[in-house]
């Protein structure tokens, strides 16, 4: 008479380790603040009241690589700050993803001359492309999710 009777037969929870390191990688993701132009104005508002990054556990936006998994570039990219970013990606510890935001970091937008990279994805492996000029930040969050989605179908000898 104990509350075994009480709830019922509830059967038994089980799942991979894969899947539980996923979920918790996907719940505690910390991206890095590397805004360069209008797009890390949208970025910001993401964390705002109005939509809300802290739900999906991406409260803390690092100033510092060693502390982030998550590097949002948000516009357009210079040769100039072309090294820096590569050396910042570097930085991170792995596991690590990319999101590219904004058509000037996808594909360097109206910006088709010989100072801006015409795409982040010649200096650092990019895993999602978020389109827009600028995206809103609902862009950004279906980016987030869909990062989200790409990692909980990840196996673990994939991070190795």
């Amino acid at each position: 008479m104990g509350i075994e009777t009480k709830l019922g037969n509830l059967g038994i929870l089980t799942t991979s380790l894969e899947k539980a390191v996923n979920w918790s990688r996907t719940g505690a993701m910390w991206p890095m603040l590397f805004g360069l132009a209008c797009c890390a104005i949208e970025m910001m508002g993401s964390q705002a009241a109005d939509y809300d990054m802290s739900r999906f556990g991406m409260e803390l936006m690092r100033p510092s690589p060693r502390q982030s998994d998550l590097m949002i570039v948000a516009g357009r990219v210079s040769r100039k700050m072309a090294p820096v970013l590569r050396r910042l990606y570097d930085q991170m510890p792995d596991p690590k993803w990319v999101l590219a935001m904004g058509d000037c970091c996808s594909c360097g937008g109206v910006f088709n001359n010989y100072a801006i990279v015409q795409g982040v994805d010649e200096i650092v492996p990019v895993d999602v492309f978020v389109a827009g000029c600028p995206p809103r930040p609902e862009a950004l969050i279906h980016g987030i999710l869909t990062l989200h989605d790409k990692i909980k179908g990840q196996k673990i000898t994939e991070y190795a």
